[in-house]
């Protein structure tokens, strides 16, 4: 898939209980995420060697998201085009009573065979309305990699560059990066 083909518009879906990861869906979950790791997108997971990673390699962090989900506590919001596992994103509610009105988001991974196609923007636009609606959050906030660009596809779907922290992420030696902060209010 190509950002020249025509990709139909993506439907959504939320994974709020551990329960309803089935088998198919975890292994789905595991494959993008590895696609994602291997093309140089994701961050890798504590535990997971560097890439290429296989995808039992991300199992234990997959694992370890998925024991979490919770309807008012973190939820998966999966993006399929024509049935296929497109992309998807990690939506948690802080738990510290002073930031509880917060939401952090994480993770946010399109399938290689689908980048610059929209998904990834139309799982970003999607997310503050189930935020604000579902759970009851005002704000959320995402940290991300500088290097890639990414603060301009984030700036493109309405967030906000509230600060950096330079230097925070080193991707390999003598290659550090900024960890780039950012915010949406709801």
């Amino acid at each position: 898939m190509t950002a020249h083909e025509t990709v139909h518009a993506p439907a959504f879906a939320q994974i709020t209980r551990p329960q309803d990861v089935a088998p198919a869906l975890r292994r789905d979950l595991a494959d993008c995420w590895t696609a994602v790791i291997n093309a140089g997108g994701a961050v890798v997971p504590l535990g997971c060697p560097p890439p290429p990673v296989s995808s039992p390699a991300v199992g234990p962090a997959l694992d370890a998201i998925v024991q979490r989900l919770a309807p008012q506590r973190s939820r998966l919001l999966l993006a399929t085009v024509e049935g296929v596992l497109a992309g998807w994103v990690l939506l948690s509610r802080e738990q510290h009573p002073l930031e509880a009105h917060y939401g952090t988001v994480n993770h946010l991974q399109t399938h290689v065979r689908y980048r610059g196609t929209g998904v990834g923007a139309a799982l970003m636009r999607r997310l503050p309305g189930i935020a604000r609606d579902e759970m009851g959050l005002e704000r959320l906030r995402l940290a991300a990699r500088a290097g890639l660009g990414l603060e301009d596809f984030y700036r493109g779907v309405g967030w906000t560059e509230v600060g950096r922290w330079p230097g925070a992420l080193r991707v390999a030696p003598g290659d550090d990066r900024d960890e780039i902060l950012m915010s949406l209010a709801l």
